[in-house]
């Protein structure tokens, strides 16, 4: 009936008389069955998947529907297995039972009317008419999983539970020393992703099942000035990644950047405003840039990492300007992936015209007169400045990223591919972020270099 999404999302799309029709020729039953027919209203990925699993790890943004898809999958077996015994763990008694249990998508709320479970608060207990059963539990309490036996779990929000003397941790192992009933045991973890221990745990073992997704996936029960407000607030930086993203998002060990750093130099905007083609353009001109003190940009400049082949790396294209506060301001990511010489040229051109960018910096050891022939080939006018990398990426990066732990640079709105290459820069040399090789950060790098650590940053009148 469908290729992606929802049956239920793929009515919603239909023309109303086809709608219309569709459901006209329901009987009344089948109509009201509809209500409480989980495979109708899911996602693909919110439904279990397929195969011999022992753990099914639901990560995904907030309002994705993971809560309705833990709920959904303890009603299918409950209802079906009068011998289940469940374990439901919460960071918390409170959120256990609030969520969980008496939530707006938790096990009394999604189930049908004559097939909701007993609920027993004093026992902390539900009962199904089919005989299986479900106990709540604490995460912050791990004692309290030592003994008790169970089928099947879910653990919710696993990446809330409090670990300061490794709760989290012994209440996760108490529970799957626990999983003693039954042919197949199982658990169902959800959760918004965070880098703690227990996430990062489950994510890099081989017997998890991940179902992965944004908040975006659940647009047609989301209000639309919810997603435009979360998107104009948080679109690209690190907590909309992993809050509506569903990213995972780790600092690595040894990075020249971390996440902390780039989240503190970030400002909502500085004479301009964000575009999700380059993350930031100009309002109406570049006249109306400024920095923090209101005052306008003195020199903007474009950092151009050439790639060695149109099938190769990317072209990193970044543009940034000094203030006259005396601190870099990051404007801009205008990088083109797979392009021909030609293309990447044109990126270039578009970009100096748009922030009437003052000069070219471009890595010349692709080729320095092949690199300056095709950027005056893309009409270029500006003057193309060649600089030649006598050090490794790393290396070159170290003093820039001085820069930013003395609050020197600014990123005006958020580049994400752009800062998960930052990240990845390994002190000490090496590369460990996303692609083979950090172009956009190479880009910056040089662009920042020209503008904070040459021998004159600010023209002067002699």
């Amino acid at each position: 009936m469908r290729n992606e999404g929802s049956d239920a999302e793929y009515i919603a799309r239909l023309q109303p008389r086809h709608r219309k029709a569709l459901f006209a020729s329901l009987s009344d039953r089948e109509q009201r069955a509809i209500l409480h027919h989980w495979p109708f209203w899911a996602r693909p990925e919110q439904m279990p998947p397929d195969g011999d699993w022992s753990v099914w790890l639901i990560m995904a943004g907030r309002g994705f529907g993971k809560t309705r898809a833990g709920a959904e999958w303890v009603r299918s077996i409950a209802e079906s297995d009068g011998s289940a015994r469940f374990a439901l763990v919460g960071a918390n008694y409170a959120e256990t039972r609030t969520v969980m249990v008496e939530g707006e998508s938790g096990l009394l709320s999604i189930a049908p009317p004559k097939q909701r479970p007993v609920w027993e608060p004093s026992l902390k207990r539900l009962s199904w008419a089919s005989g299986a059963q479900a106990h709540l539990y604490s995460a912050a309490e791990p004692e309290g999983l030592r003994g008790p036996q169970h089928s099947h779990s879910w653990c919710d929000e696993i990446a809330k539970w409090m670990n300061n003397s490794g709760q989290a941790e012994a209440a996760w192992d108490n529970l799957k020393m626990g999983l003693r009933l039954g042919f197949r045991p199982q658990i169902v973890a959800t959760t918004t992703p965070r880098p703690v221990a227990l996430v990062r745990e489950l994510v890099g073992a081989e017997d998890v099942v991940i179902s992965r997704g944004r908040t975006q996936d659940n647009d047609l029960h989301l209000p639309v000035a919810f997603l435009t407000a979360m998107a104009a607030d948080y679109g690209g930086t690190r907590l909309g990644r992993q809050e509506l993203g569903g990213e995972l998002i780790e600092d690595l060990e040894g990075a020249l950047w971390t996440r902390a750093m780039i989240e503190g130099c970030r400002v909502g905007a500085v004479g301009v405003e964000r575009s999700r083609d380059t993350g930031a353009r100009p309002k109406r001109s570049l006249d109306c840039a400024r920095d923090e003190r209101g005052e306008g940009l003195v020199r903007i400049v474009i950092g151009v990492d050439p790639p060695a082949s149109a099938s190769g790396d990317a072209c990193g294209i970044i543009v940034a300007g000094l203030g006259a506060d005396g601190k870099a301001y990051v404007l801009a990511d205008c990088s083109v992936e797979k392009a021909s010489p030609k293309t990447w040229a044109r990126a270039v051109a578009r970009a100096a015209k748009l922030w009437a960018a003052d000069r070219v910096i471009a890595e010349s050891n692709q080729g320095g007169a092949m690199v300056k022939s095709v950027l005056h080939a893309a009409k270029i006018s500006l003057p193309v400045k060649l600089v030649h990398a006598a050090r490794g990426k790393v290396a070159r990066a170290e003093p820039v990223a001085a820069l930013y732990e003395n609050g020197r640079v600014h990123h005006v709105g958020a580049f994400p591919q752009l800062e998960d290459e930052l990240c990845g820069l390994l002190i000490g040399g090496g590369y460990a972020g996303p692609g083979r090789s950090p172009d956009r950060a190479d880009a910056l790098v040089w662009a920042l270099t020209e503008l904070m650590l040459g021998k004159e940053r600010v023209p002067r009148v002699r």
